[in-house]
């Protein structure tokens, strides 16, 4: 159980150097997209969390080049609503990087389709970001490490939690000492569930299919605790990853559970993952507690701090991210162009 949850929660990473053409200097980086199915494309077409930096259609530093979806009515509902040429519209992969020549794919399918897309692209050489989790199966990732090792290509796993301030803020304070040693942490993740706050249907549809997404809130929330304690871990495995799921709502997700508690057994740790479908609102949260200190996000730029003796913690605002650290799609260009190199899931995405 240990190496499927890890891998399928993106514990587990490589790094592959990629071998291209040298961009020209300046231009923006082309992309591609690979399914309209998974409701985050919105974000990065017209901007929101997601994309702190901006929807890709207004900004300058990339250039969308084309979009792989079969289903032609989501296709044109997309055109219709974000002002898209049809000369956008590529029935394959293979056909849009021979014509329009995208460096890198933001994948929007469901996660059973990953390992499709990414074989797919890696055989042609370009880069690939899919939206979290990696994949749903240990066969699958092993897979996706093999082509990604194969072709040296980039295959990156985007989380929102990545961007947060407030995240990156209790991360440093671990890093420099000022929480001692980390002993524990708990990171919440969640809202009231798919079903109820309103997802498109064609996002519901996987998002209820254990054979697309490969369970319910276990996976769609428990990746995000696994990557951010990865990170506080410094990429270190850990000894032993136990679960208990539940449907508490049955008659909304027959056939995924939509409770998960994850414990993560470190040699000298140990992390609790909260990932639900059941709570009154959206929460994600992140408590570090270390020997003489303890953090706590509040949200995604404020963080209450407190240290031994002290009556009581402070809150304050984490510092603004900088780029490439700040933003996806920004730091999807930087790992592209070679400008930072780094070999796991721990800042910020997963890089295969």
């Amino acid at each position: 159980m240990k190496k499927v949850l890890a891998l399928m929660l993106t514990f587990l990473a490589v790094h592959a150097n990629a071998a291209e053409p040298t961009a020209v200097p300046g231009a923006p980086m082309k992309i591609g997209i690979v399914g309209l199915v998974h409701g985050h494309v919105e974000a990065f077409l017209k901007g929101g969390a997601l994309t702190p930096a901006g929807g890709i259609l207004n900004r300058p530093d990339v250039q969308l080049v084309g979009i792989v979806e079969p289903d032609q009515k989501l296709f044109d509902s997309y055109a219709q609503r974000y002002h898209l040429s049809a000369s956008l519209h590529f029935g394959s992969i293979q056909e849009m990087v021979s014509r329009a020549h995208p460096r890198a794919l933001l994948v929007f399918t469901a996660p059973s389709e990953h390992r499709r897309v990414i074989e797919e692209s890696a055989a042609l050489g370009v880069h690939v970001m899919v939206e979290k989790p990696l994949t749903i199966s240990y066969r699958d990732a092993l897979a996706i490490q093999d082509a990604a090792q194969r072709s040296h290509i980039h295959v990156l796993v985007n989380l929102e939690t990545s961007w947060y301030a407030s995240n990156t803020a209790a991360f440093h304070l671990l890093k420099q000492g000022a929480l001692g040693t980390l002993v524990k942490s708990v990171i919440r993740d969640g809202h009231s569930g798919p079903a109820l706050i309103g997802v498109s249907p064609e996002f519901l549809s996987f998002l209820t299919d254990p054979k697309q997404n490969g369970g319910g809130a276990l996976f769609d929330f428990g990746c995000y605790g696994a990557n951010l304690m990865t990170w506080l871990m410094d990429g270190e495995t850990p000894l032993s990853v136990t679960a208990v799921t539940k449907q508490l709502q049955p008659n909304l997700y027959p056939k995924v559970d939509d409770e998960a508690e994850i414990i993560l057994n470190y040699k000298n740790a140990i992390a609790i993952v909260q990932a639900s479908r059941n709570w009154p609102f959206g929460v994600k949260q992140m408590d570090v507690y270390g020997r003489t200190g303890y953090a706590k996000t509040i949200d995604s730029e404020r963080i209450e701090v407190r240290k031994a003796n002290e009556p009581a913690g402070q809150t304050t605002q984490g510092e603004s991210l900088t780029a490439p650290y700040d933003d996806p799609v920004h730091y999807l260009a930087a790992v592209v162009n070679g400008e930072i190199q780094e070999k796991t899931a721990c800042r910020p995405c997963t890089t295969m």
